[in-house]
């Protein structure tokens, strides 16, 4: 599972990564008389850094996706000073711990993240440069940007995502408080068959009679094979009697009900199908993974895991407090 930063413009066009440090030289739109806020260790929050990242949630700036990960929160944050305020906190904690730990991104990395975000929104390096430029976004700034991005994912992916795991007992457990199926397992048959045509004489008694008459030989021990031989009335016959091989779900659901009670070797009784009478043989059978369920278990992961990723998120987060000196101005 991994949580990577996406790499968006919260206008029209979809184009950056966004983070909540202001790039230099930002402009808030507003005049404000500046005040240190808060305190973090040594790094401090002012109010023109308040009202510039609020001004960014507003008009659609550079806003980080970790932290603001979604509309509702933008909105929740829009309503509160000191919920900026304490974002603006997380911010300058995440990226004393980028620089404890060194994890310096060079700019190699930098420059690859930047093709990529351009081919992904199908533009040339250049096509990207003046798009920020006509969004008012100085390009070696926004390279900063992207360069902070990328180290505060690889913090959060060492420090938080890796040690996210979901066992398949969580994933079970999930299912069934779902009201999801907890069957996790499925078969795939091998089979062959004695086909007998209700179209042909006697109609479906017909075929009811001939049929009884082949299982007959099968039970005085006739190789399948060989009553399929003389028998079957299949306009596709192939030698044996052979069907081919399907997996749960692909057989109507009266044959797959019969297939079950199957070991290899076995043959069912006659049975009524569309079109006249059937008489099965397992020839093999093995368990495979029920890919319905699969994918049922891929979404239920995923959502756990995206459950598990923001508590543990916001446990780190706390941790990171805990161990800091921040100090808040009144």
């Amino acid at each position: 599972m991994a949580h990577r930063i996406s790499y968006s413009l919260l206008t029209t066009l979809l184009i950056a990564t966004t983070f909540v440090s202001a790039p230099t030289g930002a402009q808030t739109g507003a005049q404000v008389v500046d005040k240190i806020v808060v305190v973090v260790n040594e790094e401090i929050i002012t109010l023109s850094d308040i009202a510039d990242f609020e001004n960014r949630l507003k008009t659609g700036g550079l806003v980080d996706d970790q932290l603001v990960p979604d509309d509702a929160t933008r909105q929740a944050l829009l309503k509160s000073r000191e919920a900026l305020r304490e974002k603006l906190i997380d911010a300058r904690l995440i990226d004393a711990e980028v620089k404890k730990q060194n994890l310096t991104v060079p700019f190699e990395r930098v420059e690859q993240e930047v093709r990529s975000i351009a081919k992904r929104n199908n533009m040339q390096r250049d096509d990207l440069k003046n798009a920020l430029l006509e969004k008012g976004v100085n390009f070696s700034a926004y390279q900063d940007f992207i360069k902070t991005g990328l180290e505060r994912q690889s913090l959060v992916e060492k420090s938080v995502t890796s040690k996210i795991k979901i066992s398949e007992d969580d994933v079970l457990a999930a299912l069934i408080a779902e009201g999801k199926t907890t069957e996790t397992q499925a078969f795939e048959y091998s089979i062959a068959h004695i086909f007998f045509l209700s179209s042909k004489r006697g109609g479906i008694e017909g075929a009811q009679a001939r049929a009884a008459q082949a299982i007959a030989k099968i039970k005085e021990g006739v190789a399948f094979d060989r009553v399929a031989a003389d028998f079957s009335e299949d306009p596709n016959f192939e030698v044996g009697g052979v069907l081919g091989t399907f997996k749960t779900g692909e057989l109507s659901p009266a044959l797959e009900k019969a297939l079950v009670k199957l070991a290899p070797g076995e043959s069912t009784e006659p049975l009524p199908t569309t079109g006249g009478i059937h008489i099965v043989r397992m020839i093999k059978r093995r368990l495979i993974p029920d890919q319905r369920i699969e994918k049922e278990k891929d979404l239920v992961r995923a959502k756990l895991g995206e459950k598990a990723f923001r508590r543990q998120y916001e446990i780190w987060l706390e941790m990171l407090r805990a161990e800091a000196s921040i100090r808040i101005n009144k």
